[in-house]
């Protein structure tokens, strides 16, 4: 039996993407949302509204208890979780399943060998994947970190296995610093995850960050569909996306992918994923994997025509993929910038009454965003308002149409991220497409730093 009702366990722009998705698949939804939520677009637009508590993430959309007696009282059928929230979470997986409810999204048990960075690693070395040379597991000894370290070569980053966003990551430049570097990463990783286990890997100087999209039907049929290069990040967070990567070339792509799309064949993975690389001098080198849809996948949208969000939905549902890896077709290039609700300069967030709201149109515009003049921005969750996505025939068209986006682009009351993504596009290095996952930080440094008067 179809899907009929979808709970979306996710709030902003990527709930309302789910919502659009459901309503042009004739399913019913249902909006969860916390107090601080009540006026938020999407739960405007959904067939029913749930609120699940007050505004702290732990009270509401981490409330697993909530969410799963809103499903049952909503006579929901289905649950997505979006990204980041509890979409990874491989307990609430298993419950919705449990409540015999269908989970929209990856089995539990690759939710969570995928969580775990030591245990990705093993599973991605017996899948055939790439690795950055390191550890094959958690460091247990000093000894044994230094006898890794002396066969891997200085430098080397020192990761947490429960880690993300930069915590518990330690780059070590030479022996000395070795044993200092890893209490500290165990340390950080201890306080932030309840998880000291940490692991180590050769430290790549300057690489470019690029991940493949796939699609898996949970019997051992996958596909990918193509990558897109997320280099420009700041503090590990991504700033701006496109695909194709400006560096990859159509060999490249195919044999990657199919490397990537078998693996995912081999393990019979379900639904979406991304297999995430870091990419210096021609090599790729598997780093972690996410179970989920990614905020940046309009971007694989746009070059391909499928809609990843529906094919979540009929995987879930049991139907087989609906395309074949020939099927496929790689056409033009697109962009994605992530518009936050913080000051270009100082980033400080920036939470408060959104007073006017223009989005731009024409040919090959999306905007991804549920801001209205009048809807008040709260300051208890990630910053991210806007997600503006262009597409063009190459990549020269995309970036002019992406700045014209950018100039119709109104935003008022709050301040935004709009000016340091015009500035970024006039760039040489950004517009020749040569940049790395430091790049964008350093040109931020360079841009605060004071200017020499000359006097």
């Amino acid at each position: 039996m179809p899907i009929q009702k979808v709970l979306i366990a996710n709030r902003g722009e990527i709930a309302l993407r789910i919502h659009r998705a459901c309503h042009e698949m004739g399913i019913k939804t249902v909006a969860v949302h916390s107090t601080a939520d009540s006026d938020a677009m999407h739960v405007r637009l959904a067939d029913q509204a749930v609120c699940i508590g007050p505004p702290a993430a732990a009270d509401s959309y981490l409330n697993i208890p909530a969410i799963i007696s809103a499903a049952e009282i909503s006579g929901a059928d289905a649950i997505h979780p979006g990204y980041g929230f509890l979409s990874e979470n491989a307990r609430f997986a298993e419950i919705v399943e449990l409540h015999n409810i269908i989970w929209i999204g990856p089995k539990p048990e690759h939710i969570r060998t995928m969580g775990d960075k030591v245990e990705a690693k093993r599973t991605a070395a017996a899948l055939g994947l790439p690795l950055v040379p390191g550890s094959d597991g958690p460091i247990e000894s000093f000894e044994e970190a230094r006898k890794i370290a002396a066969e891997t070569g200085y430098p080397v980053l020192i990761k947490a296995a429960s880690g993300g966003g930069g915590r518990g990551m330690k780059v070590v430049p030479d022996e000395s610093q070795l044993e200092t570097l890893i209490q500290q990463a165990k340390s950080e990783a201890k306080s932030a995850f309840g998880d000291d286990t940490v692991y180590m890997e050769k430290y790549l100087a300057d690489p470019r960050h690029i991940e493949f999209q796939v699609f898996g039907d949970g019997n051992g049929e996958a596909i990918h569909v193509g990558e897109r290069d997320c280099s420009l990040q700041r503090r590990h967070q991504k700033v701006l996306e496109e695909a194709p990567s400006p560096v990859i070339s159509h060999a490249q792509r195919e044999e990657m992918g199919m490397i990537v799309a078998k693996a995912m064949a081999d393990m019979s993975y379900r639904g979406a994923g991304t297999v995430e690389f870091l990419y210096e001098d021609g090599q790729f080198y598997f780093i972690e994997m996410n179970t989920r849809l990614q905020v940046e996948h309009p971007v694989t949208e746009a070059i391909t025509g499928i809609d990843l969000v529906r094919e979540q939905i009929r995987i879930a549902s049991g139907l087989p993929l609906s395309v074949k890896q020939a099927d496929i077709e790689f056409r033009g290039h697109a962009i994605e910038c992530r518009i936050n609700a913080e000051d270009p300069q100082s980033f400080a967030p920036s939470p408060g009454l959104v007073t006017g709201f223009h989005a731009p149109g024409g040919m090959h515009v999306r905007v991804d965003s549920g801001l209205y003049a009048g809807y008040r921005v709260p300051p208890y969750y990630d910053s991210m308002i806007a997600k503006l996505i262009v597409y063009g025939r190459d990549r020269e068209g995309c970036i002019r149409r992406l700045k014209r986006a950018l100039e119709e682009f109104v935003i008022t009351g709050v301040k935004t991220t709009i000016p340091l993504h015009q500035k970024l596009l006039d760039q040489p290095d950004f517009i020749a497409g040569d940049y790395t996952i430091k790049w964008l930080e350093n040109w931020l440094a360079k841009e605060a730093a004071p200017k020499d008067s000359g006097e």
